[in-house]
């Protein structure tokens, strides 16, 4: 696949480039700083610097790809609607590119979700949302801006992550996972290489867990 990466040098989308390189896909990396990507160079690996949340910049480097995925999440110093604004930018830069299918990191800790487990639902999801009220609010307005976007969207919503290695070992669900309170940031990347070329997963948010 020809695939482009936003979000880079963050924890999961450094997996998702290095699996993808691994398995033999073409990657374009989007990041801010070029030294913070840690994947190895190759001919099989483009790195690009750009501005995430100007559509103009992100156009040439999704025309086309076969999907892309956005791994993009908040750090300290950031806006607080940076998902929501590259979001934007994202759907704009796509119908552009003639791009239609993409692929969003999200948060299964800013929804209730149908197979959420009492002690999950009652405690544990209303407790982290006192905590992160305003970047899971940013969370829930970037998936309706791509809910929105008609295009050939997945969202996938992992809850606590870790750095274990990567397993391939994961339970995927719609509307939740049972039991399913983490999961490493590698397992994620896979996820969303799997799900790229699987046609069911399109309009469909997908949550991933141990």
């Amino acid at each position: 696949m020809k695939l482009t990466v936003l979000g880079a040098t963050g924890g999961i989308g450094q997996q998702v480039v290095r699996q993808a390189v691994a398995d033999g896909d073409q990657v374009t990396a989007v990041v801010r700083d070029p030294g913070r990507l840690l994947v190895p160079a190759g001919p099989a690996l483009d790195v690009a610097r750009a501005d995430v949340f100007d559509p103009a910049q992100l156009a040439p480097l999704i025309v086309g790809r076969d999907a892309v995925i956005s791994a993009l999440g908040v750090r300290r110093g950031d806006s607080a609607t940076v998902c929501t604004d590259s979001a934007r930018a994202l759907v704009t830069a796509a119908r552009e590119a003639g791009v239609r299918r993409i692929l969003l990191v999200s948060a299964s800790g800013a929804f209730v979700e149908r197979k959420d487990d009492p002690l999950t639902r009652y405690v544990v999801k209303p407790l982290l949302g006192r905590f992160l009220a305003t970047p899971f609010a940013d969370t829930r307005a970037m998936e309706s801006v791509i809910r929105a976007s008609g295009l050939d969207w997945t969202l996938v919503r992992p809850p606590k992550l870790d750095d274990k290695p990567h397993t391939g070992r994961y339970r995927t669900g719609r509307d939740g996972v049972r039991g399913g309170y983490t999961v490493s940031r590698a397992d994620v990347a896979d996820a969303l290489l799997t799900l790229a070329s699987q046609p069911d997963a399109v309009g469909a948010t997908i949550t991933v867990a141990r």
